[in-house]
């Protein structure tokens, strides 16, 4: 009938034993490295003395989180073998390697937030399957998917719905979320759109220290709002106004910050709060919560004591648009020489790296970045980077010095 309600969307558990059996083998055979893991039993080290040596740090690579999103979309496909379609809102995780080999199964990647004529122009039907991302997806988006009736994979990360939690609550408290975070980065996307479904707050997203201490004095000053809004375009809720959204706040985070910069984004707000209505009225106008992920902030401790020891350079290695991997990099580029690339081909050879720079969004090309003699390298990997494009790197680092990792290793 044409005034019929759609048939609600249904959620579909993939994880029995005997489909999650065929999908370790599967994931097990594309992304392992039993060379990465003898160096791990070896203490992280792999050494050629005189000559090159590589230190990995003690976390790094794929995260529980990473590990059950690729589980489970590896999953659907077993469930829901050809000519069943499935379609992926984006990245699964970003890294291209990982999408590539989703995307041989058959796997079709749409936009992170389909429009309606997206949708239209696929002719869904109740048979066919969406996998939400790690990273989760819009209130919106999902509500869109549920109205179509289709099955949906839903991998979202825990420690993303925990901050969604968060954000929820101060909602229902007309509390506005701050979330320090990347704007345009899809968890972010998906946080700050829980603020306005489940309650009366709003949002306003930070992405710099420098952008909260802006907010901050407009918090003890005021100022101009026409100017806060532009600043911030693209950045907040619908209906947002800083003359009154501001005097109780919350503060949020995407998971993958820099545990420290959140702390001092919190610190920070905290302090405008105290010091604009009292520390007796703080609990009415300030709250926050820890909701940094523990596996960002494993692989952040690590690579902070990978630092601490003599290293010629380090590299990253992970997809470029990576928050997680991101900041390895950064905290790599404030102690020594850095080289972020997503996989070993960007070593072209000891004479040329093609490397990431974070800040132009482009690719750089370094000469002579391998340096003549016995040199130590740092190697660390974000969290969704397989073991597999890891032995890849350590495997080129030493080919590029004549060394053969097999003959190493059986010596």
């Amino acid at each position: 009938m044409e005034n019929e309600a759609p048939a609600a969307a249904k959620k579909v558990n993939l994880r029995r034993p005997d489909i999650m059996e065929a999908v370790q083998a599967q994931v097990v055979n594309h992304y392992r490295s039993d060379l990465v893991n003898r160096i791990r039993q070896n203490g992280g080290v792999l050494s050629m003395p005189g000559r090159l040596t590589v230190k990995l740090a003690k976390e790094f690579g794929f995260c529980y989180g990473v590990e059950r999103a690729i589980d489970l979309a590896y999953a659907a496909r077993q469930v829901f073998p050809p000519p069943t379609r499935i379609f992926l809102l984006g990245e699964i995780i970003h890294n291209p390697e990982v999408n590539r080999q989703i995307s041989d199964m058959g796997i079709v990647s749409v936009s992170p937030k389909p429009d309606d004529a997206e949708l239209a122009g696929l002719h869904l039907n109740s048979a066919d399957v969406f996998i939400i991302p790690a990273f989760g997806t819009e209130v919106s988006t999902r509500r869109k998917i549920e109205a179509l009736g289709c099955q949906t994979v839903d991998t979202t990360c825990g420690d993303v719905m925990s901050v969604w939690k968060r954000v929820r609550q101060y909602s229902k408290e007309t509390v506005t979320s701050i979330i320090h975070g990347k704007a345009w980065h899809e968890e972010t996307m998906a946080t700050s759109s829980q603020a306005r479904a489940y309650g009366s707050g709003h949002y306003l997203v930070v992405f710099t220290l420098a952008e909260t201490d802006y907010v901050c004095n407009y918090i003890l000053n005021g100022g101009n709002k026409e100017e806060f809004l532009a600043k911030f375009q693209g950045a907040y809720s619908e209906g947002f106004d800083p003359d009154q959204h501001l005097s109780a706040v919350g503060v949020a985070n995407q998971t993958t910050m820099l545990r420290g910069e959140t702390e001092e984004v919190q610190r920070r707000l905290r302090q405008a709060m105290t010091q604009k209505h009292g520390i007796a009225n703080l609990e009415q106008h300030f709250r926050f919560f820890d909701t940094i992920c523990g596996a960002t902030q494993d692989r952040q401790d690590a690579l902070e004591k990978l630092l601490l020891q003599p290293l010629d350079l380090l590299l990253v290695i992970g997809g470029y648009n990576s928050s997680n991997t991101s900041h390895l990099a950064e905290m790599g580029e404030a102690k020594l020489p850095t080289y972020f690339i997503k996989n070993a081909a960007k070593m072209e050879d000891d004479k040329l790296i093609h490397h990431y720079n974070q800040h132009t969004k482009l690719e750089d090309k370094t000469p002579n970045w391998l340096p003549p003699g016995n040199t130590t390298i740092g190697i660390t990997a974000g969290a969704s980077c397989p073991n597999n494009l890891i032995e890849d790197v350590i495997r080129r680092v030493f080919e590029l010095r004549g060394i053969s990792v097999q003959e190493l290793l059986a010596g």
